[in-house]
């Protein structure tokens, strides 16, 4: 399982599972990419999974996060745009360091409806997937509630993942949104054992300011069983992720210090 050097704040405790953060969670910040990546760093986290370039070239990117001593693990890009211009996007995230995209979500138009739709979708991503480990990078796909949806005895996302090879498309189960979508977040864990490098930690709450979402561990998720489930599918990072909270910085500042305490070694 891979380490993380913990925060001067937790100096001499290592952490189980390293943490990053989703910067769309910080979206809404009137912030400069030197000042966010400094935040982030001061909450303790060591990594980033990026949502777009926060402005900067890769090169200006990548010498911001070396400055904070900041990883990026991960990073969410179009689908449209990876298969427009996969050179192009290997090219930037190489330059940053970064070794993994994820298609993170899909317009309301572009989702299938159908379970062969769904496998269709999946042998699209297939495709993909081997451009990108060719590239020696790795594909995943993010979920929202509408993977869930049941169809043909299967939720959405099974017909997805089933029509991908393992080594071309991996997943990265968003726990909160497998919630929302009436699904099991700890057995879909298990079943995708060894394909879920990273995972997106958010609790579940019922305050429709945040989109129902809340701060990880202040909600109704059972993180004592998630937490092992996460580590037994052999995630390798857990990212932190609010959609909508009411003060960003201040949540990511809650989740990091519930997690770093649960993941002690």
């Amino acid at each position: 399982m891979a380490k993380s050097k913990p925060a001067d704040k937790q100096a001499g405790t290592a952490l189980r599972l390293p943490l990053a953060v989703q910067l769309y969670t910080l979206r809404s910040l009137p912030l400069a990419a030197d000042e966010l990546l400094a935040a982030v760093a001061e909450a303790g986290y060591t990594g980033v999974e990026l949502a777009g370039n926060l402005g900067q070239s890769a090169e200006e990117l990548r010498a911001l996060l070396d400055k904070h001593g900041l990883k990026v693990v991960s990073a969410h890009v179009q689908l449209q745009a990876m298969e427009a211009d996969l050179p192009a996007v290997v090219r930037f995230h190489k330059t940053i360091g970064n070794d993994t995209l994820i298609v993170p979500w899909l317009p309301e138009a572009d989702r299938p409806t159908t379970a062969a739709g769904w496998t269709a979708l999946g042998q699209r991503l297939d495709r993909l997937g081997r451009r990108v480990r060719m590239a020696n990078m790795r594909l995943l796909y993010h979920n929202h509630d509408f993977e869930m949806v049941v169809l043909d005895g299967k939720a959405a996302i099974h017909w997805l993942l089933e029509a991908a090879k393992p080594e071309h498309v991996g997943f990265e189960p968003d726990l909160a949104w497998i919630v929302h979508g009436g699904q099991d977040p700890v057995a879909m864990l298990q079943q995708y054992r060894g394909r879920v490098a990273r995972v997106h930690a958010k609790d579940v709450s019922d305050n429709p300011a945040e989109r129902n979402m809340a701060d990880v561990g202040s909600g109704r998720l059972d993180w004592d069983v998630i937490l092992p489930a996460v580590e037994s599918a052999q995630a390798e990072w857990l990212i932190v992720e609010h959609d909508q909270p009411a003060e960003p910085l201040a949540s990511i500042r809650r989740s990091q210090a519930f997690l770093a305490e649960k993941l002690k070694g």
